[in-house]
């Protein structure tokens, strides 16, 4: 016959009690709050530690960091909006990216693709590697150009024909 036995903390209150039969307090600390074993109760009270696990460590230790699923690989091409193309022209021209050629500037931004988000004022001659839509729009109807650079495939391997 099973006999329900209450919990040790429900039964022992009173004076000395603030061990609960356990002994020493060394001997229950597990992890949680209080802290304890290694790093544990860096949480939500014992914000004591963090500021020693920064200096150890630095900023990297809390938090998630590492590596996302293989599956998703960020889109790292560089990108430039035409309002960033239109407020950076002298620069573009001190740096030697753009000439000014009569009425219009000629841009060579052959590693971008440009983005239509903005407005164009000036007549633009642009050479890129891709252009969106709107982009294109935007740039015939200010009354320029643009000329996207077409990509060579460089994996195609040459197929060899076989001597018999």
């Amino acid at each position: 016959m099973n006999v329900k036995k209450r919990t040790k903390s429900s039964r022992m209150h009173g004076r000395k009690m603030g061990t609960h039969g356990a002994g020493s307090r060394k001997s229950r600390k597990g992890s949680g709050h209080h802290g304890g074993k290694g790093l544990s109760g860096s949480g939500k009270r014992a914000d004591h530690k963090k500021t020693l696990m920064i200096k150890l460590y630095g900023n990297k230790y809390f938090g998630k960091q590492g590596v996302t699923s293989r599956g998703t690989k960020r889109d790292t091409r560089p990108r430039i909006n035409l309002g960033q193309i239109q407020l950076n022209l002298e620069t573009y021209i001190k740096k030697g990216i753009a000439k000014k050629s009569g009425s219009s500037f000629e841009i060579n931004l052959k590693k971008y693709k440009i983005l239509g988000r903005g407005e164009i004022t000036d007549k633009l001659i642009i050479k890129a590697k891709e252009a969106s839509k709107t982009a294109i729009t935007k740039i015939k109807k200010a009354g320029g150009e643009i000329e996207i650079m077409k990509k060579i495939n460089k994996t195609k391997k040459p197929v060899i024909a076989n001597k018999e």
